[in-house]
């Protein structure tokens, strides 16, 4: 029997805004980026106020840079808490990445979500920095796991495995997790692709099971495409296509796994026509492809 899907919502975007509040599909939320809403006022606030009095919204951010040694930028974490209150989303999330460092005698923003070693220092650096953000906001916060095309390579920065890393952090703040599927499946194919990892989807499956359960407050999942160039051979996560039938599957580990959890499906380049989102979210509630179905569609 598969494992039953919680709450399924969209990530809502700018091509969508119109039809979706005209039409007023069956979804059980909306998330939005956080960033795209800082402004106090203005058309895009407007817009936002109009799907809250529809859906529950969840508010998912890319700029907080948890990880960043220099701190983080109390203007970002106030517009966020403004935005909180005015919204009161059922969920507030952000990614376990940095983004932000010192160049000169000022800080800047790379505008990248990059990876952060697994390290205690990092642990210690990321602990302070969620908690600081949940008193700030009041609630409790939701932190993503990173699809990474680089990694550290010094001697300390491997003292956790991811999974043992994100459920320390969240035994110790209080946090919750969004495990991202697609993510971790992206990390796992790049990672046979170079050959430093055998089955990817076993690899997945042991990354899930690594993971507390009481944990997980959110799952996402999303397309991505295989690159092969004269560069070199990679998988990215550019949430420009439909879910794979790998991810599916694993999206159905993850469930029997954590328990119905709500779902979203990101789509956010070569943003599609709302139907074929709806159909990804039909896809969701009902039971995932099987694992040889997976293995037929990686061959």
């Amino acid at each position: 029997m598969p494992a039953p899907c919680g709450e399924v919502g969209i990530g809502w975007r700018h091509p969508h805004y119109a039809e979706l509040l005209a039409r007023r599909p069956a979804l059980d939320f909306l998330e939005v980026h956080s960033e795209n809403f800082f402004g106090h006022g203005g058309a895009a606030m407007a817009v936002l106020l109009q799907a809250r009095a529809q859906y529950p919204i969840s508010l998912h951010g890319v700029g907080l840079s948890l990880g960043s040694a220099v701190g983080l930028d109390p203007w970002h974490l106030d517009q966020l808490a403004r935005l909180v209150q005015r919204v009161d989303p059922v969920r507030v999330s952000d990614h376990a990445c940095f983004a932000r460092g010192t160049l000169g005698a000022q800080s800047v923003h790379g505008a990248d979500l990059l990876p952060i070693p697994f390290s205690d220092e990092t642990l210690d650096l990321l602990c302070r920095h969620v908690q600081q953000v949940q008193d700030r906001l009041r609630r409790r916060f939701l932190v993503e796991n990173l699809s990474a095309y680089v990694r550290w390579c010094s001697a300390d920065a491997q003292d956790w495995s991811e999974p043992d890393f994100l459920t320390t952090l969240a035994r110790r703040t209080g946090c919750g997790l969004l495990v991202d599927v697609n993510n971790i499946y992206v990390n796992a194919r790049n990672a046979q692709l170079a050959g430093q990892a055998g089955d990817p989807v076993q690899a997945c499956r042991d990354w899930l099971d690594a993971i507390a359960p009481d944990a997980v407050g959110e799952l996402h999942v999303a397309g991505h495409c295989h690159v092969q160039d004269a560069h070199g051979d990679i998988v990215i996560d550019d949430h420009g296509s439909r879910v794979s039938p790998a991810v599916w599957a694993l999206h159905q580990h993850a469930l029997a796994r954590f328990g119905a959890v709500p779902t979203l499906v990101e789509w956010d380049t070569d943003v599609p026509a709302l139907d074929v989102l709806l159909d990804e979210v039909a896809i969701a509630r009902q039971a995932a492809p099987t694992m040889r179905d997976t293995a037929e569609a990686m061959a």
